[in-house]
């Protein structure tokens, strides 16, 4: 996937983002090893059912978007009237989640049935459906976890969950981690898998470049004197891997387990 060299430039579908540094209201540094990186804006992406039924819809680019590892397309609408009547004055311009396998001037239809419906519908990558429209062995990315919020799950680069079972109410889905949950029929989720999927063979070469992504040097606990850090003190071990506030890194449980979730049938821990 290429992405388009042209653009057209539209600002409302982008916020500005102002660079914090990792600081918090009072100035103190809560994320460490952030600050000076280019100046970035927030583009304004849909995550939920983005295709109207009185438009014609056609993608027109592939951009770049700084704040997730994955690109994103434009999609251009154009009501059915206007279109029969070559009027093409009325543009509505939004951005997506672009996914693999999908080119420039494909036609993205609506194709969203009504709950618990019996028809049959041709699939489409890009598409947006309701679980229940899905197969067994389908792969799907951007999933609805709750009916009130956007699509949330499965949303990084080269990323994809599979479907493994289906049953009355729920589907029964294998995410990324390898965690295993069910998800209710009536919840929607996208067709395919997350675009630019070799991002984690991106050499970066160069300091300069991970300064220009907003990230500072980290210097080892080891290196540290040690009233900085509990690894200092020109020490071979002998302590647990922990942080500057002397908090384990590494095997402590975070989730907690009072709150249990139902639907999670295998933790991502648990996972061959």
């Amino acid at each position: 996937m290429r992405l388009s060299k042209y653009k057209h430039n539209l600002n409302y579908l982008k916020n500005r983002k102002k660079n914090h540094a990792g600081r918090n209201n009072s100035g103190k540094i809560t994320v460490a090893h952030q600050g000076g990186g280019h100046k970035q804006q927030y583009k304004q992406i849909i995550f939920k059912n983005f295709i109207n039924q009185n438009y014609k819809n056609f993608i027109t680019t592939f951009e770049y978007d700084p704040n997730r590892t994955s690109f994103i397309f434009k999609l251009c609408g154009i009501s059915i009237q206007n279109f029969y009547n070559n009027m093409y004055k009325k543009l509505h311009y939004k951005y997506i989640l672009a996914p693999q396998e999908i080119k420039i001037l494909d036609t993205l239809e609506h194709q969203l049935l009504k709950k618990n419906s019996s028809q049959k519908i041709k699939k489409q990558f890009g598409n947006c459906y309701f679980l229940n429209d899905l197969q067994i062995g389908d792969i799907i990315y951007n999933i609805q976890i709750n009916h009130t919020k956007n699509c949330q799950f499965v949303r990084s680069a080269g990323t994809f969950a599979t479907i493994l079972k289906k049953t009355e109410k729920f589907a029964t889905i294998k995410l990324p981690s390898g965690e295993i949950r069910n998800i209710p029929l009536y919840y929607k989720a996208f067709l395919g898998l997350v675009s630019n999927g070799l991002y984690y063979k991106i050499n970066i070469k160069k300091a300069g470049k991970s300064r220009w992504l907003n990230k500072r040097p980290t210097v080892r606990g080891v290196a540290k004197n040690p009233i900085d850090h509990p690894h200092g003190g020109n020490t071979s071990g002998g302590c647990h891997p922990v942080t500057p506030w002397a908090r384990l890194t590494k095997g402590k449980p975070t989730r907690s387990k009072k709150l249990k979730n139902n639907l999670i049938i295998t933790s991502y821990k648990k996972k061959k």
